[in-house]
Order: C-alpha cells, then structure tokens, then sequence
C-alpha cells in the first residue's frame, strides 16, 4: 500500500522519538516503533480521524510499551507510567547532557500519571498541548497545566537529590 508507506516514512521518526523517551532504552524503543506501524497497517481502517495521525500512531506505541511491561512484570496495571513533557531551554539542556538525562529519566519514572506521560509526550514525543490533549480526550489548558506540575515536581527532584 504506497499510502501506509508515506505514512510510515513521515512519521517514523516522530513514534520512535516518543517510544524512545518513554522506554529510556534504544533497542526496545525500535522494536516498538516497528510493531507499532505493523498494528497501525492492520487497524488502519479503524483510524476514525478524531485527532492526529501521529497522535494515534503515539498511542498504539504507548499501549504496546503498557503490554510489553506487564508482561515484563516491570509492573501492575496500577502501576502504568504517566509521561512527562516539558520544553524550557534549561530543561533541553539537562536531555543533551548524557549523565542528566540519565538522572531526568530516574527522576521521571517516579513521578505519578498523568505527569509522567504528559511530560514525556511534550518533551521525547514533541506533541503540541492540543495533540496531547486529545490523547487524554481532555483539554489543551489541562496538557499544558499538566506538563507545568510534571516539570516543577521534576525540577524539585532533581533539586532535592543535588542537596
């Protein structure tokens, strides 16, 4: 199908980018991505249009990373991560550093849902306020406020550990 073709290439690296942030692990990130689009080929009638395509491709990969951790036995059903997002200068800094990102990913699988995922779909997933929104079926105002409380409560983690 040349069309999911299209799709694949525009939005592969946009999956994987999210899928990466969320699982802090390369491999599993790709292997994700590519089982992300193999389910996306086979529902893409089910795709109805309420929101992005990315948006849509994002939450397949969000589900299957759930399915991978509960089969894992990384966690419960109670325990599914929430994903963080944040976008100041200071916050992009601390990502590129190598060490800190590492410190910011430990930081972020402590942090409580919705936050956590807010953050990460922000931040690794470079999702707008309105796209993450929709993922939530809530508004923009609340992915926005939301990533704001990710960040400040990232930032006093982070904080606290430096003491």
């Amino acid at each position: 199908m040349e069309d999911f073709d299209a799709v694949f290439r525009e939005y592969y690296s946009d999956v994987f980018r999210f899928l990466r942030g969320l699982t802090a692990n390369e491999s599993l990130a790709e292997e994700l991505t590519q089982e992300t689009f193999f389910r996306a080929f086979r529902t893409i009638d089910s795709y109805r249009g309420e929101s992005e395509l990315r948006v849509w491709l994002c939450s397949i990969g969000r589900n299957l990373y759930y399915s991978h951790c509960r089969k894992q036995k990384h966690m419960t059903g109670s325990d599914i991560p929430e994903d963080l997002a944040a976008e100041d200068a200071d916050l992009s800094e601390l990502i590129a550093d190598k060490e800190l990102a590492f410190r910011l990913h430990k930081v972020l699988h402590t942090i409580r849902e919705p936050y956590k995922e807010v953050f990460s779909l922000r931040i690794f997933g470079e999702l707008s306020f309105r796209e993450i929104g929709s993922l939530f079926d809530k508004s923009e105002h609340w992915a926005c406020v939301t990533f704001h409380r990710a960040k400040a409560m990232i930032y006093e983690q982070i904080k606290e550990e430096s003491e």
